[in-house]
């Protein structure tokens, strides 16, 4: 069997994830393997009503330790169901945010600290930790402008954590870089205003080394059989 591969894309709320995840799927299924795509949080039936406590208007104020936990346990969901399952079925597991979110968003953006967020990652996570890690980087500005406009067009209010002040979206994109600094091997920076298929053709030559070794050591898997 193929060894399975865990790919996570990260980024500021606005900074285009969702497209270029999609763009990256489905290269990734043309080149001939099998992908399953999830999101954090959320993912589960448990993390997707996890999802609506964190996100929502409605839910107001959360101690910003609650919503590190709340963040972990929706994880902590998805590993046992989701993500683990399918790494040892040899899939490539492709995540839209994952643990460097954590670390951005209430290690740096809520203030935590990354000793804390570190703390619950050891925990919940363990070594399941990505293979590769793309952050879409973006000026704050930049996104929460997208951000609102995407809230326009589908007539809705920015969600609780977009919702937050531009100097609270400055220290997750700090943090962002600051965790890509210490793991440069895994965490891959992409600049986000470039066009889609710019963007797109850097991903692409991220993910290529990755699916070349999958593919070489199914070849030496082969041969040994």
């Amino acid at each position: 069997m193929k060894p399975g591969l865990f790919i996570t894309f990260e980024g500021l709320d606005g900074a285009g994830k969702s497209t270029q995840l999609r763009l990256a799927v489905r290269y990734i299924r043309k080149c001939g393997h099998r992908v399953l795509v999830t999101r954090e949080p959320g993912g589960t039936p448990t993390g997707e009503r996890i999802r609506e406590i964190l996100l929502a208007s409605k839910t107001g104020r959360l101690a910003p330790l609650a919503e590190l936990a709340l963040m972990y346990a929706a994880r902590a969901q998805l590993l046992e169901e989701v993500v683990r399952p399918a790494l040892a079925r040899g899939e490539v597991v492709v995540s839209d945010r994952y643990n460097t979110a954590s670390f951005a968003y209430q290690g740096y953006g809520r203030e935590l600290g990354t000793a804390t967020v570190r703390a619950f990652d050891r925990v919940i996570c363990g070594t399941t930790q990505p293979d590769l890690t793309i952050i879409l980087d973006l000026d704050p500005e930049d996104a929460l402008g997208r951000a609102r406009g995407r809230g326009t067009q589908r007539s809705s209010r920015l969600d609780r954590i977009e919702a937050q002040g531009t100097a609270f979206h400055r220290r997750v994109r700090a943090g962002y870089l600051a965790v890509a600094r210490r793991a440069p091997g895994r965490i891959k920076v992409v600049r986000a205003n470039q066009s889609i298929e710019e963007l797109q053709g850097q991903i692409r030559a991220l993910i290529d080394p990755l699916l070349a070794g999958r593919d070489q050591h199914s070849k030496i898997e082969t041969r040994k059989s």
